[in-house]
């Protein structure tokens, strides 16, 4: 645990991760099997590359347009995640990391299965949610992980997931410190309500202040804008929405965005 792990794996302080949203995978309500898997591919290629010129740190790869998501996926959804990431692979020249939303086993099992360096996901807590009670087991998910050889594999938890609320009468400050204690997560991720959402600085502050040992990101939310007062607080962020054309989520990545974005990161480090 600690914090020195963050350099070693995005070989810098204050890391930007961009999501690379992938389309509909096949099983999805709005897959497009007319198009089919070749045409996701074409478009997380594109994206890729737009971020990847746009000089993000890192990228990770997640099953965004999936909606409305499973706690338990089938198995052709990590299947077909990994047979992207595949064909994409030797054009990632960045640390890349997944996140299978939103099946914590899933997402362990498509970083080993793709060589990615960190998964993020809901692994701890129950919830009431958009997509229904939403438990989860932490302790069967890092056997499995143990089974699987992943032990190298960074995990991201989100303790404060969008679309969802804690049950329980518990500050996210106590949250944090018994979600370390009991499972010893390598990062903290705190969220908006959703996709595009802000994280509430309030939040970002009471989390830090409870494991200032722990790299914390803000998850959601994060603008050119806004960014610098995240990372005042914060160790890292996760963003996507405001890399998108015009600043909405279901568009392609923009590279110019990415590019303005990153120039205000760069700003903030020297």
């Amino acid at each position: 645990m600690g914090k020195e792990w963050i350099r070693q794996v995005f070989g810098t302080e204050k890391p930007i991760i961009a999501m690379c949203h992938l389309d509909a995978m096949p099983g999805d309500p709005h897959y497009n099997k007319a198009k089919g898997i070749d045409y996701i591919i074409e478009r997380a290629r594109t994206n890729l590359h737009a971020l990847q010129d746009g000089g993000v740190d890192a990228v990770m790869f997640s099953n965004e347009f999936s909606l409305p998501y499973m706690t338990k996926t089938d198995a052709i959804t990590s299947m077909a995640m990994a047979r992207i990431i595949g064909e994409l692979k030797s054009e990632i020249g960045i640390p890349f990391g997944v996140n299978v939303l939103w099946d914590d086993i899933a997402t362990v099992e498509l970083a080993v299965a793709t060589g990615a360096s960190f998964v993020r996901e809901i692994f701890s807590g129950v919830y009431a949610s958009d997509f229904g009670l939403w438990n989860t087991d932490y302790g069967r998910t890092a056997r499995r992980r143990a089974e699987i050889g992943g032990e190298d594999v960074r995990l991201m938890f989100n303790i404060f997931p969008e679309a969802s609320a804690y049950l329980g009468q518990r500050t996210l400050a106590d949250i944090a410190k018994t979600t370390m204690f009991n499972c010893q997560s390598d990062m903290i991720c705190v969220s908006g309500s959703t996709a595009g959402i802000e994280t509430r600085q309030d939040l970002l502050e009471q989390v830090c202040a409870a494991i200032p040992e722990v790299p914390v990101f803000a998850n959601t939310g994060c603008t050119k804008e806004n960014i610098a007062k995240k990372l005042a607080i914060c160790d890292g962020a996760v963003v996507a929405t405001t890399f998108k054309k015009d600043g909405l989520f279901p568009e392609m990545v923009d590279q110019q965005r990415v590019s303005e974005f990153m120039d205000v990161v760069h700003s903030l480090r020297k």
